[in-house]
């Protein structure tokens, strides 16, 4: 039986206990307790058991959990599949992974990519396996894969992450330390279910703890406000989501009052903007705090529940992860933690992936030979070590006029600038600066722009004069992924 779901363990053993009635998954108006969901993912597991690798088509239903928990009670790996791939993607990772079948919703309707893979329906109110088939057999090896998990990177096709189990136990644990997470806790949120955030810490998180997660479905303010009314105590979101959250607030004195009441706002993905945190914390009294992950690393860093929300950082390590800055050779460590230095973040601990799947070549690559995890992030850390990310290597981090500046902060001092509403900020080559900033705005009023000298002057007084930007551009809205991230590749070819 697996350990990674103690109390899931304790209602396949007792289906007529206390704990096999205590509710585990909500989705609108459609639930499973414990117990329900212990006599449906048995016989799941007990048809998928065997397989090599089986995909998850990735929707944010009851029937996605359902299909994961099974894979995971099973021993196999599942690859969640995003429902928005296009047909490209979706072929190269079918190739890639090779699953044996493919899980999904009976009325899912799937693309052609998939229409050679065997399909398993699932039948979220199925019952007939009292236990696993596996019941008695020694646990799946902490080592053993868990879920391979499909990451885009700046080029080539996106590479398959293999998570073992321990680094998915490890992760949640870890989180459990740092947000005083426990059984008693209620998870809302709306989060995509083939990604790291909204099934690793969204679904299994709570499951893990013996707790319970109602998701939106879709991402609503009203449901948020609903939910945290009626005794959810965590949101879990992306920045955006509490972007929409900011901007409602003056209006909806329900919603203000509902999040006053969660015990724990947390977002991540990317980093949230210090204008949104601060109007969320005036209108609530809350303090929404951040955390730190990749899908090669899972959790990296968080600011803790008992610790200083500090706006603008991702917090301090979690218990067992190791973090250092590094300076551009990727080798030698950044001495100097005064909050100013920029470095390279780099990871080592059990939250770490094992390999990029097929591709060798990528994984050595990715690691030192002592075995640190180069994140391509940008970061500085103060001295009592918080850490705040200032950009991706490759698209955030500017050099020019001789200064290493992170875009971040110059997106944090735009977004201060009440003409604006979003920004992002990026460099261009330059033949006397070697870069020049550049600012993307989305205007407060697209009638009014704001002109581009009062806000290189804006930031030049909030920051320093050589963080102006030196060229700014209007656009109707900034592209992003479906994790709210802005895609500033798209950006620099527009």
């Amino acid at each position: 039986m697996s350990p990674l779901f103690p109390a899931l363990t304790e209602a396949l053993a007792d289906p007529d206990g206390a704990g096999a009635h205590r509710p585990a998954l909500r989705f609108g108006d459609r639930s499973l307790t414990y117990g329900e969901l212990a006599a449906t993912a048995a016989p799941l597991a007990d048809r998928v058991g065997g397989a090599g690798r089986i995909a998850v088509w990735g929707t944010p239903t009851l029937e996605t959990a359902v299909a994961v928990v099974a894979a995971l009670l099973a021993g196999v790996p599942a690859v969640p599949l995003n429902p928005k791939s296009g047909e490209s993607e979706l072929g190269h990772i079918v190739s890639d992974s090779a699953p044996t079948c493919v899980l999904a919703a009976p009325d899912a309707q799937l693309p052609p990519a998939l229409g050679k893979l065997e399909r398993v329906d699932i039948d979220v109110h199925a019952t007939g396996a009292t236990a696993l088939p596996t019941a008695g057999a020694p646990d799946p090896s902490p080592e053993s894969p868990a879920l391979v998990v499909y990451t885009s990177g700046t080029t080539g096709p996106p590479k398959g992450a293999v998570i073992p189990r321990r680094a998915i136990a490890t992760t949640l644990d870890a989180l459990a330390d740092a947000w005083q997470w426990t059984g008693d806790d209620v998870l809302v949120h709306g989060l995509p279910l083939f990604h790291v955030h909204g099934l690793i810490l969204g679904i299994l998180g709570p499951l893990r703890r013996g707790g319970s997660v109602r998701h939106l479905g879709r991402f609503e303010t009203a449901g948020v406000a609903r939910e945290l009314t009626e005794g959810a105590t965590m949101l879990f979101g992306v920045p955006t989501m509490y972007h929409r959250i900011a901007e409602a607030l003056p209006g909806d004195p329900a919603l203000a009052k509902a999040l006053a009441r969660a015990r724990l706002l947390v977002s991540g993905s990317a980093a949230l903007p210090v204008h949104d945190h601060e109007r969320i914390a005036e209108a609530t009294g809350r303090r929404v705090i951040e955390r730190y992950g990749m899908t090669e690393t899972l959790m990296n860093t968080s600011v803790r529940a008992d610790g200083e929300p500090r706006a603008g950082t991702v917090g301090v390590p979690l218990p067992g992860v190791e973090v250092r800055l590094t300076e551009e050779d990727g080798t030698t460590a950044v001495e100097a933690y005064d909050g100013e230095t920029v470095g390279e973040i780099q990871v080592r601990g059990p939250n770490l992936f094992t390999e990029y799947l097929n591709r060798p070549d990528a994984t050595a690559a990715a690691f030192t030979e002592d075995g640190w995890f180069r994140t391509g992030d940008m970061a500085v850390r103060d001295p009592d070590g918080y850490v705040r990310i200032v950009g991706r290597k490759a698209t955030d981090l500017i050099k020019s006029g001789g200064y290493k500046i992170g875009a971040g902060e110059i997106e944090n001092a735009l977004l201060e600038h009440p003409g604006v509403r979003e920004a992002a900020v990026t460099g261009e080559p330059d033949a006397d600066l070697g870069e020049r900033i550049v600012a993307w705005i989305v205007p407060a009023d697209p009638q009014t722009r704001p002109p581009a000298e009062e806000l290189a002057d804006h930031v030049a007084r909030r920051l320093a004069p050589h963080k102006r930007p030196r060229v700014v551009h209007y656009l109707d809205a900034l592209p992003r992924n479906d994790m709210g991230k802005i895609m500033k590749r798209a950006l620099a070819h527009d």
